[in-house]
């Protein structure tokens, strides 16, 4: 039987249960179609935090108490591995056992190169890099940034379907991308239809107000985050009919656009209580009549293709989704089910 890993931010993104089906999808489904799937993430000592947000130790951290709580829920404790600092501490595998676990394996499938312990690396035959970031990821890259983690991999895939294409700006250097799509088992996303009588319409979405990236600057251009995107389509709640609910992770600080969005009649949601791990976050989407969202500005301006995994979850429970345009009609069917709008105009 094939054997493959999968190394991905799990644990390092604690009651976060949009990131943890990033994951999850990868290894559900590899499982699925009858490979030998494990799970190897690694964690830095000053990422483990207490839930007062202090680093602590492995063994106290909220990290590994998440990390096992999720394995645990979907069947797959036997086959994870958190790797804590240079290995001096394992959940699940020991590091012995993990090293001759690399030299078995297959082929890794490294999400946004996630997995940099290089004793592990040497000893995997095929390291398959997944972006997951188009553009960020690419300009990093051409800019020198160290944390783009892109070498040492035989095997390049994005998700931004348009990158190496002449409708995309993002370079490509001297990496030679494929393109993929965000996976999605559709046994953990059955179709949930509501009916009106259930609830009022209500266009629900799952985001961080700015994201963990700073704007990225390339070449005297300035490439915007999802704070600036949304700016543009402040107004479309009191232009349109229904319910228009973010579950919005915005700092308290954030007075003004906090002001705005009350303003133009935005519901704010806490996603840390609807959407704080995996089961959470898929009913709070399959409680949803239809999405509504936009895209970072990055994925907007350089026309990449980028099209969101919370989006996929969307319609695979067989909610419509109304989306800003980042070059994904290109790929994907648009018009009936999957909107896509460029303008808040088209958007209404």
């Amino acid at each position: 039987m094939t054997t493959i890993i999968v190394s991905g931010a799990l644990a390092n993104k604690p009651h976060n249960g949009g990131e943890a089906w990033v994951r999850l999808n990868w290894l559900l489904g590899l499982r699925q179609l009858g490979f030998q799937i494990y799970f190897v993430e690694q964690i830095d000592r000053h990422a483990c935090l207490n839930a007062a947000g202090e680093v602590t130790s492995f063994a106290e951290s909220l990290n590994l108490a998440y990390f096992k709580a999720v394995m645990a829920q979907f069947g797959l404790s036997d086959v994870a591995t958190l790797l804590y600092a240079e290995g001096e501490e394992t959940q699940g595998l020991t590091y012995p056992e993990l090293l001759d676990l690399a030299a078995e394996a297959d082929a890794l499938i490294n999400i946004s190169g996630h997995l940099v312990h290089e004793p592990l690396l040497r000893l995997i035959r095929c390291k398959v890099y997944i972006d997951i970031d188009p553009g960020f990821t690419q300009f990093w890259y051409a800019s020198g940034v160290t944390g783009a983690r892109l070498a040492g991999h035989d095997f390049y895939f994005t998700i931004g379907e348009n990158i190496g294409t002449p409708l995309c700006s993002i370079p490509t250097s001297d990496i030679a991308w494929r393109h993929t799509r965000q996976p999605v088992v559709l046994d953990e996303w059955p179709i949930c239809l509501l009916s009106p009588a259930e609830a009022p319409l209500c266009f629900t979405t799952i985001a961080s107000w700015r994201g963990p990236y700073g704007p990225v600057e390339y070449r005297g251009r300035t490439y915007g985050l999802k704070v600036h995107e949304f700016r543009k389509f402040m107004a479309l709640p009191g232009q349109t009919s229904g319910r228009f609910e973010l579950a919005l992770a915005i700092h308290p600080t954030e007075t003004r656009d906090l002001h705005l969005l009350h303003q133009h009649g935005w519901h704010l949601v806490d996603p840390q209580r609807v959407a704080a791990d995996p089961y959470h976050f898929r009913h709070y989407v399959q409680r949803s009549h239809a999405e509504f969202s936009v895209a970072q500005g990055i994925y907007v301006d350089t026309a990449s293709g980028w099209f969101s995994d919370r989006t996929v979850r969307y319609l695979a429970s067989g909610k419509p989704a109304l989306v800003q345009e980042t070059g994904f009609s290109r790929h994907l069917p648009v018009g009936e089910g999957l909107l896509s709008f460029r303008t808040l105009e088209e958007a209404i």
